[in-house]
């Protein structure tokens, strides 16, 4: 029987954005990406918070599973398995981070996330959004084509889904969990592109406070690995079992 994957998507993108990744998995797999609350499909599902993003994982995946996370999905991923414990066999955190560990700038962060909000549900133009969003130097030299596919994925979303995500779930919203990492158990790669400077120091920064996990740097690649290097990120999962 093919081993089931949770793939947790990031912020304004939706579970479609793991077809790269699925195709090059093969059928050795059975994936699951979810639609995470606030996006996609899942714009209207309220409450939009940690604990119910991480029961929507427990609710939604098997007895035991393998559990990967992108960025946001990445934030969501690690609580996943801090609170699901044995349940996940092996995690992936993809260009992520345990959230921030300074209380002044985590509310720096959270105010900045406020305002984005604010931006969404006054402007309500997701396309001029979405470009600008695309336009951050996390972004930068990505591949034509990856960078239309990420647009196109973008404007599955709605405005008052993302901005309710970005006050709920936000970084700014989530408690700093670098104190915590030591408790996990399961193995755990933390997978980085090697243009992407801040959080390549958060990756290195990751594996080396979380047991049995190792630290994977994708050359050439930037902040959106799933997209840019999905066969990188494949073998990533594969290395686990």
């Amino acid at each position: 029987m093919a081993s089931a994957i949770v793939l947790l998507h990031g912020f304004m993108q939706t579970g479609a954005s793991w077809r790269p990744v699925i195709a090059a998995l093969g059928e050795r797999y059975r994936p699951l990406a979810p639609d995470i609350r606030g996006h996609g499909a899942a714009a209207d599902a309220r409450p939009i918070d940690f604990d119910a993003c991480v029961a929507d994982v427990a609710a939604l995946a098997p007895a035991r599973f393998a559990l990967a996370g992108y960025s946001m999905g990445g934030r969501i991923a690690l609580l996943a398995a801090l609170a699901l414990g044995e349940r996940v066999e092996r995690l992936v955190l993809i260009s992520t981070t345990a959230g921030i560990a300074d209380d002044v700038e985590r509310a720096a962060r959270r105010a900045a996330d406020e305002a984005l909000a604010e931006q969404l549900e006054q402007e309500a133009d997701l396309d001029a959004f979405a470009r600008r969003w695309a336009a951050q130097p996390l972004f930068a030299a990505q591949p034509p084509d990856v960078a239309v596919a990420a647009h196109v994925d973008r404007l599955r979303n709605a405005p008052a889904g993302l901005a309710a995500a970005l006050r709920g779930i936000g970084t700014g919203a989530m408690p700093s969990l670098w104190g915590r990492l030591g408790a996990l158990a399961t193995p755990v790669t933390v997978l980085v592109g090697d243009r992407d400077e801040k959080f390549r120091a958060l990756g290195e920064r990751l594996a080396s406070a979380t047991p049995r996990a190792e630290l994977v740097v994708v050359p050439g690649a930037g902040h959106a690995l799933h997209l840019e290097a999905p066969a990188a990120v494949a073998r990533a999962i594969e290395r686990l079992e």
